[in-house]
C-alpha cells in the first residue's frame, strides 16, 4: 500500500523541543510558568491587539467567552451553521439556544443578510439575540465590516472564532482581532499545533485576567482553597505552550507552505469544468488551512465529491466532505435556523483535499493526479 498522506498532520519546526526541555530542566510542568506568558506575549505580538489567555483548547476559550459576555440559560446565541460543532457547544453548555444562520457564496461564511433576518425575527418574537458567533471557515475571512455593523446596530456582542485562521487578514486586520472575543485553536490539525489547545483573545486586560482566574478553577486570593464562583479546569500546561512558542517561529512559513500548496491545486485543477476552488475576494488574505473544492456532478459527467474522496481514500490518501452544517445535525434539529440552501449545497458538493504544510512535491503530484483520474 502506497504511504499515508494526511488531510492536515502537525508539522514541528525544531524549536519546540528547546521550550519543553527548559520546562522540564525547571520543573516548570504545571498550568503556569513561562512558556504559558512567553506563548501569549507571542501571540500578542503576532496579531498586533488584544490580550491572550492561553488555554486548553479553542472549546474552552469559546465557553470562557460566552461566560464572560453572560451568557445563561433561557438566552439565544446566533451562530453560523456551518462550522465544526465545538462553535455551537458552548452555547448549550450555558443553557443558552443556538440559532443558526446559512452561509454566503463567496466567503462560505455567515450570511449578513441571513443573520439580518435572524435578528429581526427574534426580536420580533420577543427574543433578542444576546450574542454572534461568526467562524473563517478553512481560514477564509468572513465578511466583517458587514456583520460587525449589523451587531452595532444591534447592539449584540459578537463572539469571532478564528479557530482555522491564525494567519488569515481581512482588510489589513489580522483575524483574531475582531468582536468582543476572538478564539484560536492549536489542535494537532492546525495550522500551528501544541498538541491540543486554544486561546481566548480579549480587548481588555481585565477581562483576560477575569478569564485566568475562571480557567484556573475560580481560587480566590486566600491562604486556603477558598471558591466564590464556579470555575473551571481551563489553564494551558507549560509544557504545551513550550510547543507553541517553538510553533510561533515558524507560524510565517507554515502560512506560505500552505498557501504554496492550494496554488499548485489551483493551478492543476482550475480549468477543469465542474470543479472549482475558492477565491480570495479583494482585501482578504486566507492562510489556507485546508485547501478545498467544489465539484459539480452536472458538469463532471456525474463524477462527484464522494468519487473522489473515495477513489483518494483508496490510494492512502486522507481527504474529508466539508463541515456537515449545524442545522442539519440530529442534536441540533430542533434550533432555528435562518438563510437559504447555501450551506447544505457547499456540504453536498465540497472536499477537502490534503493540505499539510509538510506535504513533499510527490504528495501533491499523487493527490492531483488521482482526482484527475476520475474526471473526464
Amino acid at each position: 500500500m502506497n504511504s499515508k498522506v494526511w488531510l492536515s498532520s502537525p508539522h514541528m519546526g525544531g524549536a519546540e523541543r528547546t521550550y519543553v526541555q527548559e520546562a522540564f530542566d525547571t520543573n516548570w510542568v504545571a498550568p503556569l510558568g513561562p512558556n504559558v506568558t512567553g506563548f501569549e506575549n507571542d501571540l500578542q505580538d503576532y496579531l498586533g491587539q488584544g490580550y491572550v489567555a492561553a488555554v486548553s483548547s479553542g472549546t474552552a476559550a469559546l465557553h470562557l467567552a460566552l461566560i464572560l459576555l453572560g451568557i445563561k440559560a433561557g438566552d439565544e446565541v446566533i451562530c453560523q451553521s456551518m462550522t465544526f460543532s465545538a462553535s455551537a457547544n458552548p452555547i448549550v453548555y450555558q443553557g443558552a439556544t443556538p440559532v443558526f444562520v446559512d452561509s454566503e457564496s463567496e466567503t462560505w461564511n455567515m450570511d449578513p443578510a441571513a443573520l439580518e433576518e435572524a435578528i429581526q425575527q427574534r426580536k420580533a418574537s420577543g427574543k433578542k439575540p444576546a450574542a454572534i458567533i461568526v467562524v473563517h471557515l478553512y481560514g477564509m475571512p468572513a465578511k466583517m465590516d458587514e456583520i460587525m455593523a449589523i451587531a452595532r446596530q444591534h447592539d449584540i456582542p459578537v463572539i469571532e472564532d478564528a479557530a482555522e485562521a491564525l494567519g488569515s487578514s481581512y482588510k489589513g486586520q489580522n483575524c483574531g482581532t475582531f468582536g468582543a472575543f476572538s478564539i484560536l485553536s492549536f489542535n494537532g490539525n492546525k495550522i500551528i499545533t501544541t498538541s491540543g489547545g486554544g486561546a481566548l483573545v480579549a480587548r481588555s486586560e481585565a477581562d483576560k485576567s477575569q478569564a485566568v482566574f475562571l480557567a484556573t478553577q475560580a481560587r480566590d486570593a486566600a491562604p486556603h482553597y477558598q471558591h466564590s464562583h464556579i470555575g473551571y479546569n481551563y489553564r494551558m500546561s507549560n509544557i504545551v505552550a513550550g510547543i507553541g512558542r517553538g510553533q510561533m517561529e515558524v507560524l510565517p512559513l507554515r502560512v506560505s507552505q500552505r498557501r504554496a500548496v492550494f496554488e499548485r491545486y489551483r493551478t492543476a485543477l482550475k480549468a477543469i469544468p465542474g470543479i472549482s476552488l475558492l477565491a480570495e475576494p479583494e482585501g482578504y488574505i486566507s492562510n489556507r488551512w485546508l485547501s478545498t473544492i467544489l465539484v459539480d456532478p452536472s458538469r463532471t459527467g456525474g463524477v462527484t465529491r464522494e468519487t473522489l474522496r473515495l477513489a483518494l481514500e483508496q490510494d492512502n490518501i486522507e481527504s474529508r466532505p466539508l463541515w456537515k452544517p449545524m442545522h442539519l445535525q440530529p442534536v441540533f434539529a430542533h434550533a432555528p435556523y435562518y438563510g437559504s440552501p447555501v450551506s447544505e449545497k457547499l456540504f453536498d458538493n465540497g472536499l477537502c483535499l490534503p493540505s499539510g504544510s509538510n506535504m513533499t512535491e510527490p504528495d501533491i503530484e499523487r493527490v492531483i493526479a488521482i482526482v484527475l483520474k476520475q474526471l473526464p
